[in-house]
């Protein structure tokens, strides 16, 4: 674990949550906020986290949702601690096991969840610069391939039962392919930074033995305005609304 002194205590959802996170390591922000409030869960419900981190995705999903039954796989022990360290702090029960997703502990291969989530490393590192960080590193350099993020999420999600994944929007035919071969019902939505910008983040969605059509629904503008004017948060009414709020991004019902 690091010292203290290492750690920030971030506010999330408004200050609803205050999460501890590594102030040189690994931070989430928005893309953790924005695939949790896009699992369509219920109270009662079981979710996995593949990747938990310091869970903060997990821990948002748990306070939007009171009575899910929360788990989350982290490969790095100390953001496992650290992410049972946050639920407690914050009321929510998680059970955090410490694995690689490609050698499933235990645990977890005799269960199956109602909903599965992941925000997978985004960068390939033939493509791109290693972090200095170890512990950022991880979290964003692939080396477990995204198909097997996929394959793995599927196996652990119950008939009927959804996965959700937040990527870079560069990945999608990617993730699309892997996804249509485990998971149906896919339903895509683009993220976008501002009205006229192209989509740099995308939220795929499927579900474990459906059958409907693949939707491709309009994209979701984050920030007022066609250009960033200033050092301040200017995001979108319905973004702020997710963001500072804890409200839902109910891909089946958005219309924009």
């Amino acid at each position: 674990m690091w010292p203290e002194r290492e750690l920030s205590q971030d506010d999330f959802l408004g200050g609803r949550l205050k999460l501890f996170q590594p102030r040189q390591g690994y931070r989430s922000g928005m893309d953790a906020v924005l695939l949790a409030a896009s699992v369509p869960a219920r109270s009662g419900d079981s979710v996995l986290e593949l990747g938990c981190g310091a869970g903060v995705a997990i821990s948002c999903l748990g306070h939007r949702i009171p009575g899910t039954q929360l788990t989350g796989l982290e490969l790095q022990s100390h953001y496992a601690a650290l992410a049972t360290r946050n639920a407690q702090a914050n009321s929510l029960t998680l059970e955090v096991t410490t694995g690689n997703l490609t050698r499933m502990p235990e645990l977890l291969k005799q269960q199956q969840f109602d909903h599965v989530m992941a925000n997978p490393p985004y960068f390939l590192r033939e493509q791109s610069t290693e972090a200095p960080d170890q512990g950022r590193e991880t979290a964003m350099g692939e080396t477990t391939p995204l198909a097997d993020w996929v394959a793995q999420a599927a196996k652990r999600t119950k008939p009927k039962g959804t996965v959700t994944f937040i990527q870079r929007a560069n990945r999608l035919p990617e993730l699309l392919s892997h996804m249509s071969a485990h998971l149906g019902s896919l339903t895509l939505l683009p993220l976008i930074p501002r009205t006229g910008k192209p989509a740099r983040l995308v939220i795929l969605q499927g579900r474990k033995n459906g059958r409907a059509a693949f939707k491709f629904l309009d994209g979701w503008v984050l920030h007022d305005g066609t250009q960033h004017d200033g050092d301040r948060e200017n995001h979108t009414k319905a973004t702020t609304c997710i963001l500072r709020d804890g409200q839902a991004l109910p891909l089946g019902q958005i219309t924009l």
